[in-house]
């Protein structure tokens, strides 16, 4: 007996000083992971401190002196702020658009994708690695680059921006999506297959019901996000109310009160489709609305 209890002890002992290495290695491992981090942040704020035009510190103190001069202008010309947004009200309509429909194209893209690059659920398994691919690809492209391309090729206007952020946000949904998918339950899957389903009607009966929230929960959220990114294609000539902004800002003072009234519509905007799409997404993931 006592044998058993003296190795007993020794095993807890030892499991004891197993796990303690354990822990002094992983602590080791992550100090050394932010010393490395650390450095990179420094080098890489050095390299672009020093390309920069001005410089970083230099200009420090005068970062908010442009807005500064916007609120002053707008103030001294408050009487054409309700004219102005009136104005640009159209040019906000056209970045919603936008961002709608380029939601509305990528999302049905990335469910393509997703369904394709699932394991289990591939039309085609031996071509997931491939599907997976292009969604890293397209997420990796950033929008601008999309969008400069096409204005190059098809003119500046709200069509290339629409196309640029549609190819981003397939990417971008796609492996939201396939993430989601690879939760779902395979009963139904094989109830619609001993039925002689094909693989479209087992993915539309089978799979979506049961991913659907989820996948409108992410397509909302992804919505917000390209009010925003069409806002700011419109710098590059990509129409919306990004376009007007640039303009704006580009005259300079005398039009400061113009770049306060667009500021005022996109900050707007993007707080009231923030809280509409939480509310929603928060019924199809929780069943209640936000308090």
């Amino acid at each position: 007996m006592a044998d058993f209890a003296t190795q007993g002890a020794s095993g807890v002992f030892d499991t004891r000083e197993h796990y303690m290495a354990l822990t002094r290695r992983r602590r080791l491992y992550s100090g050394v992971m932010l010393i490395v981090f650390a450095a990179l942040m420094t080098s890489g704020f050095m390299v672009a401190n020093d390309r920069n035009a001005g410089g970083f510190w230099d200009g420090l103190h005068n970062i908010f002196d442009f807005p500064a001069m916007v609120v002053a202008e707008a103030g001294e010309k408050l009487a054409l702020l309700p004219g102005h947004l009136v104005h640009f009200f159209p040019a906000l309509i056209e970045t919603i658009n936008i961002a709608a429909v380029s939601t509305l194209v990528g999302g049905l893209l990335g469910i393509v994708l997703s369904l394709l690059s699932t394991r289990g659920l591939a039309r085609f398994p031996r071509l997931i690695p491939l599907f997976r691919r292009i969604m890293d690809v397209m997420r990796a492209i950033p929008e601008i680059v999309i969008a400069l391309v096409l204005i190059f090729v098809l003119g500046g206007g709200p069509v290339p921006a629409m196309i640029a952020i549609a190819f981003h946000t397939g990417g971008a949904l796609g492996k939201l999506f396939s993430e989601v998918n690879e939760n779902a339950d395979m009963k139904p899957l094989e109830g619609l297959e001993s039925v002689g389903a094909t693989w479209m009607q087992k993915m539309y009966l089978g799979v979506l019901p049961q991913v659907a929230p989820n996948y409108l929960s992410y397509a909302l959220l992804r919505f917000e996000i390209n009010i925003r990114a069409s806002a700011i294609l419109g710098f590059v000539g990509a129409g919306g109310i990004g376009y007007e902004l640039k303009n704006a800002m580009s005259w300079g003072q005398g039009k400061f009160d113009e770049a306060a009234a667009i500021f005022i519509l996109l900050f707007g905007a993007i707080v009231f489709f923030d809280q509409i799409s939480s509310h929603f997404r928060n019924r199809l993931t929780q069943g209640r609305p936000v308090s």
